[in-house]
């Protein structure tokens, strides 16, 4: 930073009050680090030594890199109570950012002092990547603090936490309100997904958390939304999101989890051009009008301006109040100018409910959210021309799309000058090479051509393990690229934010997904499924030479497949393989289709597990049965356990697994559609799938049967219990739920097969799913078990086709021709999965 006294203050300069104020709150704390607790008197004295120390009576902007530290928000306070006005940054930007900032905007021989009341200059990405500034007034900072700390009923003993960054506006509004009212607030740099950042939230009795849409996804990607909804953070009683719209079902599941946790969800709606806030949904209205933006904060006032063509009661939402900015600032010139707005065009279009809430409907202008940060696609657009780039820039969805007609070697410089001009790492910037400008029937750019490519062109890249941005070099290449292996296991674009869970990952794709990242990347973390892609470099720990461990699950589905073949095959006889890959099935549910908290997602990602195993079922059963005559067709359609033969008959019964996996996901289905017990489950997470589990003993112990006649322990509504006891496994987050599910397993399996060593198979191997999490192995076996228990569904629909021919007198080579044939039409299905997506998308686009 750049601390070299320029001018003398002129009387009039006017500071901020609640940076001036701060010994009043005597020694209360002010801000928390893991080195100890600065008091807001302390904190008065430092800020007062930081005045006089770096010179801050001095009327230029100061460029501040500013982290969540004690050093960095000392000297922002103290800017703030001397009046100095002080241009926030962000302190991971490009080498050289403060340089250009203060040749820009610093003193110049001649120019101006900067207005007496200009306090704050901010970017409205976040980022001074944009090509203009915001001014903020000393009383829009102290009056939009003092409006936020109003509505959330913020106390002195309140504890707030730096979840998101300070040179962002949201962040800062964290600190500036819990300062206002006399509350202190813990510096952290760690991410919500982090176990350290949660550890510091018990620590340090933190009461409130910001997010924006993303660290939601991020809290329910990793399970920490469950924690909160079971109280596990106990000190949280608010929790706020401003920083892009979060769809109303999302807002509805939070606030449902706020009622079982014990805190308060506030959905806010702001710009940087107002300081922060504009208007906030009151907490005990989330649940029932969460599509609302809500009220305006105490002292401001919305209203809407017509829009020609708009629909009557739809217009420009237009916001005043104390906290409304004095302008843009382009040039240095702009910053000696005064109050030139008396309110705030939003650019957004609203509407207002007869009960007087507001809703945002739309937008009048060109931006986009990507990261959490708002996008001025036009001045992307115009920041490159400016650098003599003709570029068409689009929203992509998680990346911007540039359109442009250089040449293939001038994309790397390209890619770094927009992630620049908006304010975005270069992982979120996609460029298109285009051979002509894609125009519109009225000759206008097609600028939605422009992001429809760049989403092909993610997808068709990233099978080909190319890195997620264009023009990245060959040296970068080489590097391991979790999302670009991500992708090429799910045949879909993966950003660095996503997880393997919030992709809709299911089981079959989890084993192939596990094992190449963890070739690339060494030992995973047991949660790496629920963590951000790009966390996961970071995360993996060095894998050993000689042995590696792999998941207890992987190793155990291998084992199951193997043990179902030779069986059949007459290897050797270990049964009860498919009944414990039933409890399987149950434990991977609640690893990956059951992971998010919203109900929709949650059906769509059981259908489509559905789908992912009734598409090959039926096309490989019905093949078959087409060319022999083979299997009857209530086999081939998977409707044999309710109208093919009461008992045991071959063939018809061979995929009684297949079967009973697709019936218990369809029941799993219509019972989280109902919102009721949607919420049930919610609640109470672990104990739901425990009385599923203990409801389905009724079909088990035969006290009701759906159907009479033999072949009980294959069908479907019978089974279940299997289903549901392997979902409560996987919801076993301490000893005691673990024991419960073993206690289950003990009490329950034994007795149900006519054998003893089937039961014991089935006890000991899901005994091992709950307690034993990894198991090492040699290294060489660790690509043979992934491919095997890959590739297993594929094993148990073909060998019944394969080991037959051999198994009299081969049974060794019946066993092992089984296991290879059912790889190999794994494998082909694979390959027809990514020419069917990569069809899909180009038809799309």
């Amino acid at each position: 930073m750049t601390l070299t006294p320029l001018r003398p203050l002129a009387p009039a300069r006017r500071g901020v009050r609640l940076a001036q104020d701060l010994a009043r709150h005597g020694e209360r704390p002010a801000l928390v680090e893991d080195t100890g607790v600065t008091s807001y008197a302390a904190l008065a004295g430092l800020v007062d030594a930081a005045t006089e120390r770096h010179a801050l009576h001095v009327a230029e902007p100061l460029v501040l890199p500013v982290r969540p530290c004690l050093e960095d928000v000392v000297t922002y306070l103290a800017c703030l109570a001397a009046g100095r006005p002080v241009l926030l940054t962000d302190p991971d930007a490009a080498p050289g950012t403060g340089e250009q900032l203060e040749a820009r905007f610093g003193a110049r021989p001649g120019s101006p002092a900067p207005h007496p009341d200009l306090a704050l200059l901010m970017s409205t990405s976040g980022s001074t990547g944009s090509p203009r500034l915001v001014r903020l007034s000393a009383r829009a900072v102290d009056a939009n603090a003092a409006a936020i700390a109003d509505y959330l009923g913020l106390r002195p003993d309140d504890v707030g936490i730096t979840a998101l960054p300070l040179h962002y506006c949201y962040g800062l509004s964290v600190l500036h309100s819990h300062l206002a009212t006399g509350a202190a607030v813990v510096l952290t740099r760690t991410a919500v997904v982090d176990p350290c950042f949660w550890d510091a939230v018990d620590a340090h009795g933190v009461t409130s958390l910001a997010g924006v849409p993303h660290s939601f996804e991020m809290l329910e990607a990793s399970g920490r939304a469950d924690a909160l909804a079971r109280g596990r953070h106990a000190s949280l009683r608010l929790l706020t999101q401003a920083g892009g719209r979060m769809a109303p079902d999302t807002v509805r599941g939070w606030a449902q989890r706020g009622e079982r946790g014990g805190f308060d969800l506030y959905v806010m709606y702001g710009q940087t051009e107002a300081t922060a806030r504009m208007a906030y949904l009151p907490a005990h209205l989330a649940a029932e009008r969460p599509e609302c933006v809500g009220v305006p904060v105490p002292g401001g006032d919305l209203r809407l301006e017509p829009v020609p063509g708009q629909p009557e009661g739809v217009g420009e939402l237009v916001y005043s109040g104390p906290n409304v900015m004095m302008g843009y600032a382009e040039e240095r010139a702009d910053l000696a100018r005064g109050h030139d707005l008396a309110e705030l065009r939003t650019g957004d279009l609203g509407v207002q409910d007869p009960d007087g809430l507001w809703r945002v409907v739309g937008r009048l202008s060109r931006f986009a959210k990507v990261l959490g940060l708002r996008v001025d696609l036009d001045r992307v657009e115009t920041g490159l021309a400016d650098l003599g780039v003709e570029a068409l820039v689009a929203d992509a969805g998680d990346r911007l799309a540039v359109g442009t007609t250089s040449a293939p070697a001038d994309h790397a410089r390209l890619v770094s000058d927009t992630a620049r001009l908006a304010g975005l790492p270069e992982a979120a910037v996609t460029v298109v090479p285009l051979q002509e400008w894609p125009l519109l029937p009225s000759g206008k750019p097609d600028r939605q051509r422009v992001a429809a490519l760049a989403r092909r062109e993610v997808a068709d890249a990233r099978p080909r393990g190319r890195s997620r941005t264009a023009g990245t070099s060959p040296a970068h290449a080489a590097t391991p690229d979790p999302a670009a292996l991500l992708a090429d296991v799910l045949g879909r674009p993966v950003a660095d934010t996503d997880s393997f869970a919030s992709l809709g990952g299911d089981s079959l794709s989890y084993v192939e997904a596990s094992v190449r990242l963890e070739r690339a990347l060494g030992t995973l973390p047991h949660d790496w499924h629920l963590r951000p892609v790009g966390t996961l470099t970071r995360d993996a720990a060095p894998r050993r030479h000689w042995w590696r461990s792999v998941e207890t699950s992987t190793l155990l589905r291998a084992l199951a497949v193997v043990a179902i073949v030779g069986s059949h095959a007459d290897l050797f006889a270990v049964v009860g393989g498919a009944h414990f890959l039933l409890v399987l099935v149950g434990f991977n549910l609640g690893r990956f289709a059951l992971a998010t908290a919203r109900r929709d997602e949650r059906v769509r990602a059981l259908l489509r597990s559905v789908a992912r195993v009734v598409v090959p079922s039926m096309l490989w059963i019905g093949g078959v049965s087409l060319v022999t005559g083979a299997y009857p067709l209530p086999t081939v359609l998977l409707v044999n356990s309710l109208v093919g033969p009461a008992r045991w008959s071959e063939p018809a019964w061979y995929f009684w697994f297949v079967e009973a996996l697709v019936w218990c996901l369809l029941a799993l289905s219509a019972l989280l559609a109902v919102p009721a017990l949607h919420r049930l489950d919610l609640r109470h997470p672990f104990w739901f799938p425990v009385g599923l589990a203990v409801a389905g003993l009724a079909t088990r112990y035969e006290l009701v049967l759906l159907r009479d006649g033999g072949t009980v322990i294959h069908r479907p509504e019978v089974v279940w219990w299997l289903v549901a006891l392997g979902w409560a496994a996987a919801r076993a987050g301490t000893t005691t739920h673990r024991l419960v599910v073993s206690g289950l397993l003990l009490a329950t399996v034994p007795g149900f097969f006519d054998d003893a060593q089937r039961s014991a198979v089935v006890v000991l191997a899901a005994l091992a799913l709950v307690w034993v999490r990894r198991t090492p192995v040699p290294a060489v076996l660790v690509a043979p078990l992934a491919c095997v228990a890959g590739a297993s569904l594929w094993i148990y629909l073909t060998h019944w086709q394969v080991y037959p021919h051999l198994e009299v007198d081969h049974s060794f080579w019946a066993t092992a021709a089984s296991l290879v044939v059912g790889v190999l039409a794994w494998r082909a299905w694979r390959l027809l999965e990514a020419r069917v997506s990569s069809l899909r998308t180009r038809t799309a686009t």
